[in-house]
């Protein structure tokens, strides 16, 4: 099928353009040119039809900038209904003798139809509707949008600070913020010019009055001067068509007016105005209850019209027990978007600021069953259990662990977080045991090879029938809980020095003081202040040593803290008088202790640089680093290899040194002082660090 062919410049893109000037100079030549009846109706009907057009587009609108034409179409509809009273007036005043229909159909229609053929009924309904017009409904409009258009002005300053602030910010771009600086200016603009527009509208009611009256009196003195018609007739004639007219010009312009006051009176929303009046109007059953049984009361009131009240009341009623229904059906069944729309719109607060967990699990959601209180998860009761183990031990109580599930990590996945930031993750399978290979297994096991997350010994994921199997061929065999409860202990005791913060270190010293009270007093901050205690016991922490004998160190710290601040050198003092705690956690149960040393040329040397450069060893030249840390890592292996604790004896200026040094590339090794060793314990001299054993 062929489509229908206009012309080129009706076609191009200049089309809309041209179409504005076509339309004023039309309604400009209808104040000229006289215009047949025929044309007259064609011309009403339009004006009916787009003041029909525009209400509905302004009930539809979500927005005022949605419908930003407005003014202007306010503008050229009010021209169009005034140019339309002119030619109408030369048709009446030259024709209106013929009779009714002399000035069109639609004219004569609104003269005999809507007003019964009476000319008094039509001057009143005229002078009504026009009232309702100018007093009420172009009134209220024009002051809303006066009230509008100084509010815009007044906030323009302020959400134009809000823009740039956002661009600074980074989260709007420059196009979004340009696009929203051009909306503000906008919007300002429109109330400006509704403003205006509505004095079009007052002025139109006006001119109607006017003009109806003018048409009323020239058609008397034209009727019987000129046409010599009776003074009834010519007074008949005349005012129907007179006030036909004016209908014909007012109904139209009483909804452009509805139209207008449409617009500048709703609030901003994302539901147009017929969702809105529905959705709060008729929203509470309750109201619609109440309102029915009133209705219903007056419909049983002797005189009242009862059929329609009582109709009234019914509808009401059936319209409450059906939107009980649905709020019963939604609060049964929620709507999944209802609580995703609102926090666009809503300013940033403090409140928006979450405070960072110290210590945080985030699980896949295959291993949520290990932490639902409600599956009795087991791996709960195991990290209870884990930071009870670590206060015994370590000395003091670790920030709870807080668990959570994220959907963004693999089903069987896991990580550990440390202050927003992860430092460990790993896999654990619900229903299956991880088969940890100690170094001396007799074989290997079907299943996916991995490696234990925590210390990074070869493992199998085995099924729960090969567990005998797997412990009898020499593997440590473990459930997929003590797997990720193992790896959350290993890295709480690592990281202990940072889960040591002010706050527990305060609540150290208020439970000491529960029991020695003046010793707490003395030291804090009489003579040294929380920050540098805290210090000294992450330094301590750090190193693997224990707080849990707080006396001792608050003592030795009361003891030296008049002769030195430094937390360093206090940290040396402390742990001198922990020696007997530390080298018990190192070598337990044991009276000999198998240790490495340095070799007498190597100590020499770095004696020799450790006066050189200070105690923070920062001068240490690269070629003896490298040999410190290749002979540190060949005696470490052969440590282990022999299955003793590697522990490196120094003397004490090259303790703090050296510790640093080696910390990093050996975690397993520690590093003591002479003066650290208690009297009772025997050394045996295993490894010599840069010469033989």
């Amino acid at each position: 099928m062929n489509a229908l062919k206009f012309p080129v410049w009706m076609r191009g893109p200049g089309s809309r353009a041209v179409a504005a000037p076509v339309i004023i100079i039309m309604m400009l030549s209808m104040m000229v040119l006289p215009l047949p009846a025929f044309v007259l109706d064609i011309f009403f009907s339009f004006n009916i039809a787009l003041s029909i057009i525009v209400l509905l587009t302004s009930l539809y609108t979500i927005k005022p900038l949605d419908f930003i034409a407005f003014p202007t179409v306010l503008l050229v509809s009010t021209m169009l209904r005034l140019s339309l009273n002119v030619a109408s007036t030369r048709v009446v005043l030259t024709e209106g003798h013929t009779g009714p229909d002399a000035a069109g159909k639609v004219i004569e229609a609104f003269g005999h139809f809507l007003i019964g053929g009476n000319y008094t009924v039509g001057i009143v309904v005229f002078i009504i509707l026009t009232i309702i017009n100018f007093t009420v409904v172009t009134k209220g409009a024009g002051r809303i949008a006066e009230v509008g258009a100084r509010f815009a002005l007044d906030a323009m300053p302020g959400k134009q600070m809000a823009i740039d602030a956002d661009l600074n910010a980074g989260m709007i771009g420059e196009d979004e913020a340009r696009r929203r600086r051009k909306e503000v200016a906008q919007e300002a603009e429109f109330y400006g010019a509704m403003d205006g527009a509505s004095k079009y509208v007052r002025g139109d009611a006006v001119a109607g009055i006017i003009v109806t009256i003018v048409n009323i009196i020239g058609g008397l003195i034209v009727g019987m001067v000129q046409h010599d018609l009776d003074f009834a007739v010519a007074l008949k004639n005349y005012t129907l068509l007179a006030i036909g007219d004016g209908l014909v010009a007012q109904i139209p312009s009483l909804i452009i007016s509805t139209a207008a006051g449409v617009v500048v009176s709703r609030v901003a929303s994302d539901q147009d105005i017929g969702g809105q009046l529905i959705s709060q109007l008729f929203a509470k059953p309750q109201v619609l209850y109440i309102t029915a049984g009133i209705i219903g009361g007056m419909g049983l009131i002797p005189g009242m019209p009862h059929v329609a009240f009582l109709l009234l009341a019914g509808v009401l009623g059936a319209a409450a027990f059906m939107q009980t229904q649905r709020n019963q059906q939604a609060a049964v069944v929620p709507e999944p978007t209802a609580a995703t729309t609102a926090p666009e719109a809503e300013e940033a607060t403090w409140q928006d600021i979450v405070p960072v967990d110290m210590l945080g699990l985030e699980v896949g959601y295959r291993l949520i069953p290990l932490v639902d209180k409600a599956q009795s998860g087991e791996l709960l009761r195991r990290i209870k259990g884990i930071r009870k183990k670590f206060a015994q031990e370590v000395g003091f109580l670790s920030p709870s662990v807080h668990i959570r599930d994220n959907l963004e990590l693999k089903p069987a996945a896991y990580r550990i977080i440390l202050k927003g930031v992860e430092v460990g993750a790993g896999a654990a399978y619900a229903g299956q045991f991880l088969a940890i290979n100690p170094g001396m297994v007799t074989g290997t096991l079907p299943g996916p090879a991995t490696t234990d997350p925590a210390f990074g010994l070869p493992a199998f994921w085995i099924e729960a029938g090969l567990r005998e199997q797997a412990q009898g061929m020499g593997y440590t065999v473990v459930d997929a809980g003590t797997v990720v409860a193992t790896h959350l202990n290993h890295l709480i005791t690592t990281h202990a020095a940072e889960l040591l913060g002010r706050q527990e270190v305060q609540q150290l010293l208020d439970h000491l003081a529960k029991e020695s009270p003046k010793l707490v007093e003395d030291l804090v901050p009489k003579l040294i202040p929380l920050s540098t205690l805290q210090k000294v016991l992450q330094n301590l922490l750090v190193e693997g040593v224990h707080i849990r004998d707080m006396r001792t160190i608050i003592e030795t710290l009361a003891e030296h803290a008049i002769v030195t601040q430094e937390a360093n050198e206090l940290t040396a003092l402390v742990r001198i008088a922990l020696g007997r705690a530390i080298v018990q956690q190192l070598f337990p149960a044991s009276n000999e202790l198998s240790v490495m040393t340095l070799d007498n040329r190597l100590e020499r040397l770095l004696m020799q640089a450790l006066q050189a450069s200070g105690p923070d060893g920062a001068g240490i030249e690269p070629g003896l680093a490298d040999t410190l840390a290749a002979q540190a890592e060949k005696a470490t292996r052969h440590q282990e290899q022999m299955g003793l604790t590697p522990v490196l004896l120094v003397p004490g200026p090259l303790r703090a040194l050296l510790s640093r040094f080696l910390r990093r590339a050996l975690p397993q090794l520690k590093v003591l002082s002479h003066a650290e060793l208690p009297d009772s314990k025997t050394i045996k001299v295993t490894s010599l660090v840069g010469g033989q054993a």
